[in-house]
């Protein structure tokens, strides 16, 4: 097995966090998992702006208020 940089292994630890509590939700159905999408969105999203991509909360925004605009009629 290869070295892993701090920085690998911490990704790697978010991804096993992430599917473990994903494979939790999934037991409440589709509500579950979307809040477990959600809750990765945010931390993908604090994890990029703290890297200096300055657009991705707005992008995200955009992205959720299109998914709003389509269902909240």
């Amino acid at each position: 097995m290869a070295a892993q940089t701090k920085a690998e292994r911490q990704a790697a630890n978010r991804r096993a966090h992430f599917e473990k509590r994903q494979a939790e939700r999934a037991g409440r159905g589709p509500r579950g998992l979307a809040e477990s999408w959600m809750e990765r969105a945010r931390a993908v999203a604090a994890t990029r702006e703290k890297s200096g991509d300055e657009e991705v909360w707005n992008d995200l925004a955009r992205t959720i208020s299109v998914w709003v605009s389509r269902y909240e009629q």
